[in-house]
């Protein structure tokens, strides 16, 4: 028998965590909601890309496992749907297909996704992974952020690693602190330019690609990775 902390923790998770799986076969479906409801989660499931869209507006969860084949209407176009409904602009979503080719991955990212997960899945790497968006929120709300070596404090505009000093341009510190706000998420150059340069400054794409490449000299190659063909993440290890 759980106490009444236990039951009200729980009831906390369960309203914030709220999962969309939407997947046309029926035994992942099973399998995705029995492993999230397992954790905590709050689980709906939808089985075709209208469904999904209209539990997607009604459930409001905050993130959304979208699968790309789908019926009526596939996961590509009911994503850039989601992401014209105001209210679930900042959902993430991540796609879940059996089909690796690249032109799949990169219409999945154009359509809005987060992330993109290749079947089989492997359970333990998906709750992982899932745990390491959730605490986005939380991250969000510190002006000190830590990764593994990686020290970032926005009130005084310092960097460390390993215990060492980096001294970073004030635009390279932003663009840092801003991609380590959004751990594991995507942003393209244009998305980048906007969020830290702002939209009434004219700079050109090149801009994101020379800053990254000096923050990467004075911090380390593998914090920021590079998305072909799309833009850049950084990334945890999760």
């Amino acid at each position: 028998m759980c106490t009444f902390d236990q039951l009200n923790t729980w009831l906390h998770v369960s309203k914030k965590n709220r999962i969309l799986i939407a997947d046309d076969e029926q035994d992942i479906l099973d399998m995705l909601q029995y492993i999230l409801e397992k954790e905590g989660y709050e689980v709906k499931v939808a089985t075709n890309g209208p469904m999904a869209l209209s539990l997607a507006k009604e459930f409001q969860p905050r993130l959304i496992l979208l699968d790309i084949m789908m019926p009526l209407m596939d996961g590509i176009e009911t994503c850039r749907q989601i992401r014209q409904t105001e209210e679930l602009k900042e959902t993430f979503i991540i796609f879940l297909t059996a089909r690796s080719e690249e032109y799949s991955e990169i219409a999945a990212f154009e359509s809005g996704a987060n992330d993109f997960i290749v079947k089989p899945i492997k359970p333990r790497a998906l709750v992982s992974r899932l745990s390491s968006y959730f605490r986005k929120e939380t991250i969000k709300k510190s002006s000190i952020l830590s990764f593994n070596e990686l020290v970032i404090d926005k009130q005084s505009y310092t960097v460390s690693v390993a215990g060492k000093k980096i001294n970073l341009a004030r635009k390279e510190f932003e663009l840092l602190f801003f991609l380590c706000q959004n751990p594991n998420k995507i942003f393209n150059r244009d998305d980048i330019l906007r969020r830290v340069w702002g939209s009434d400054v004219y700079v050109v794409s090149r801009t994101v690609d020379v800053h990254i490449r000096k923050i990467r000299e004075k911090i380390g190659e593998k914090y920021i990775a590079t998305i072909k063909g799309i833009g850049y993440k950084f990334e945890t290890g999760e």
